[in-house]
């Protein structure tokens, strides 16, 4: 099918009304969807598309539910499904959302512009009272010039009353002025709501009629966005003296003052949940006691009287071979650390409490050159520092993707790395503790500083929903773990068994031996620390605690380990992190990348050695 198409080749009947519902994502229009038809639904592929669209008969009237939009427009394929549904619509029900109305009345405004006839279903009103909101409904209304029904979905509230209110859709008040901007365009084209889309400068729809789009865009969204903030306005009431406890714990949670502590507190919990129990005790028991126990012995024990002490056993067998050292890291300490990391986020994320994260910190990060979901990645750093790079996609354009990547390769030390330093700085007191904790803040702070004014660009604004705090459900949360992990490990598993692969021929060839005599001289002159430290450097990009842990048995000074435990945590990260940074950034980013943090991490590693020793 042609994104050029506006009818759905869908096979519907002809007779009675097509009542469309229409919504942004996550306002409930499923749930009026499957109570206004029952059992006699339909589900068909968009043509063209994978996306299923759902339809029912109610009489002689057939009702299409279409994928959750923000605004009609022709950028993805849901807009353009959406789109191409509306345009056929005899009656549009808007399901909108009673605690976003600033947000979700925009797509109203533009479908009663469109010239659509329209019935509002205020849904969640409860949920509204909850957060201290009362909406006049009889007062929404009559400013947009439709009926509106205040509905709770999930309890059938209001269902009767919408059904009823369906045969009194009406034509709403359109945005002032709009009609002298459609004038020119309307003889062209001669329906409403397509010439509304070519005004937007809708190219696809322009096409379609062979005229230019129009370039007024941002005059209509100005326009737009100042009636439905007027709406809001004069419609809804704030009485905190009845919101919820979760409303003010929500509100409590975007403020400095109150926001920093719980964000502490939560940071804290993570730790003990993550680079405590799940790095130190769930690790010590999948890693050590199963596969370093059980399974690299059996495979050793197999293979090694067919493959001896030939390079292929080196490879496979050896200290970094692919069946033993790889499997190990993935099953045994990956995939604990991972899955540890992506049920918190979850909890973080069913709990609405990820987005107010976000928000609290975005003015920070902005100096940093990102906006507050720069948050997310650099908390997941903690936990494995590849998994946190994958997310970086998640930011809005790739100077925010690059910064984001670029600190976590310098600044964040992941959490199995976190714990050989603490067990390591822990026993030197709380002034060494405290030294590492702000060499690593102040690096952090002024990199993001010099890279937001050297990068061309600026951040991008945050624009994120608030949903209410709620309970996590159980199977979201689990669903969401699950997935996040398998995805993680189909990406990162052929990764680093490819930089297993180049370790095991480095060793092979002599060549890893040759690396580590050319790092001796830089760490035992620059660094000041014993010659030994270059072997726990090249151990510490094969696996980055196996490199902390390898300063363990160096007769290290107090001085001495603040120094080599600083830089090793700026030193490049693992083969594996570096292996995703080159497929999420590019060969020329990525070599970038590590050149660069490589650079810093001797050269402040020297410069506080040269302070301290």
């Amino acid at each position: 099918m042609s994104c050029h198409s506006l009818k759905p080749p869908l096979n519907l009947p002809s007779a009675g009304r097509r009542i469309v519902l229409v919504g942004n994502p996550n306002v409930g229009k499923s749930v009026f969807f499957n109570a206004l038809t029952g059992l006699y639904a339909d589900v068909s592929n968009f043509p063209g598309t994978t996306l299923e669209i759902h339809h029912g008969r109610v009489g002689n009237d057939v009702i299409i539910d279409t994928p959750g939009i923000y605004g009609v427009s022709s950028f993805n394929d849901e807009e353009r499904v959406a789109r191409d549904i509306i345009f056929e619509a005899d009656v549009v029900i808007n399901v909108v959302d009673a605690v976003h109305l600033d947000r979700d009345l925009f797509l109203t405004q533009q479908l009663i512009d469109m010239g659509f006839p329209v019935v509002v279903a205020l849904n969640m009103v409860d949920e509204a009272a909850r957060e201290g909101l009362k909406v006049d409904h009889a007062k929404l209304s009559e400013m947009l010039g439709v009926p509106v029904v205040p509905t709770v979905a999930t309890k059938r509230q209001g269902l009767e009353e919408l059904k009823k209110a369906v045969a009194r859709a009406q034509l709403g008040r359109a945005l002032p002025g709009l009609e002298e901007m459609l004038r020119p365009i309307l003889p062209k084209v001669h329906n409403r709501a397509e010439a509304l889309l070519i005004l937007e400068g809708d190219p696809w729809v322009a096409a379609r009629h062979r005229v230019k789009p129009m370039d007024k865009r941002e005059e209509v969204y100005l326009l737009r966005r100042q009636r439905v903030d007027e709406i809001v306005a004069a419609v809804v009431r704030e009485d905190m003296s009845r919101a919820s406890f979760k409303t003010h714990l929500g509100q409590w949670m975007l403020r400095p003052l109150t926001g920093v502590p719980l964000l502490l507190l939560t940071l804290y919990l993570l730790y003990q949940f993550i680079g405590v129990f799940i790095a130190q005790t769930v690790v010590a028991i999948t890693e050590e006691e199963i596969m370093q126990g059980y399974y690299e012995p059996f495979i050793r024990g197999l293979l090694a009287p067919i493959l001896g002490d030939s390079a292929l056993g080196t490879i496979l067998i050896g200290e970094f071979g692919l069946l033993t050292m790889t499997v190990t890291y993935i099953l045994g300490l990956l995939l604990p650390l991972v899955v540890g990391f992506y049920l918190c986020l979850s909890l973080l994320e069913d709990s609405g409490y990820l987005p107010r994260i976000a928000v609290l910190v975005d003015r920070v990060l902005m100096h940093l050159g990102m906006n507050g979901r720069g948050i997310i990645p650099l908390i997941l750093g903690a936990g494995c520092v590849t998994a946190a790079t994958i997310t970086t996609r998640l930011l809005g354009n790739p100077r925010e993707k690059l910064i984001a990547t670029f600190l976590l390769a310098l600044t964040i030390p992941c959490s199995a790395q976190l714990a050989v330093i603490t067990s390591m700085l822990v026993p030197l007191g709380s002034k060494y503790v405290l030294a590492y904790v702000l060499v690593l803040f102040s690096v952090l702070g002024v990199a993001g500083t010099v890279l937001n004014r050297v990068l061309p660009g600026q951040p991008s604004d945050l624009f994120i929903d608030l949903p209410p705090l709620r309970w996590p459900q159980p199977e979201n949360v689990l669903k969401k773990t699950y997935t996040k992990t398998y995805v993680f490990l189909r990406e990162a598993t052929p990764l680093f068994a490819a930089g297993a692969l180049l370790i095991g021929i480095l060793q092979v060839s002599g060549l890893l031996s040759l690396i580590q005599t050319f790092l001796a001289p830089l760490t035992v002159n620059w660094l000041q620390l014993p010659r030994e430290a270059a072997t726990a450097f090249i151990m510490g990009f094969i696996r980055r605690d196996f490199g902390a842990a390898g300063l363990y048995s160096l007769p290290l000074t107090p001085p001495q380990t603040l120094v080599a435990l600083v830089t090793i945590t700026l030193f490049v990260p693992c083969i594996a992190s570096a292996l995703v940074i080159l497929k999420e950034r590019g060969l020329r980013q990525a070599v970038t990348i590590w050149s660069s943090v490589l650079v810093l991490a001797f050269l402040l590693g020297g410069i506080i050695s040269h302070i301290l020793i």
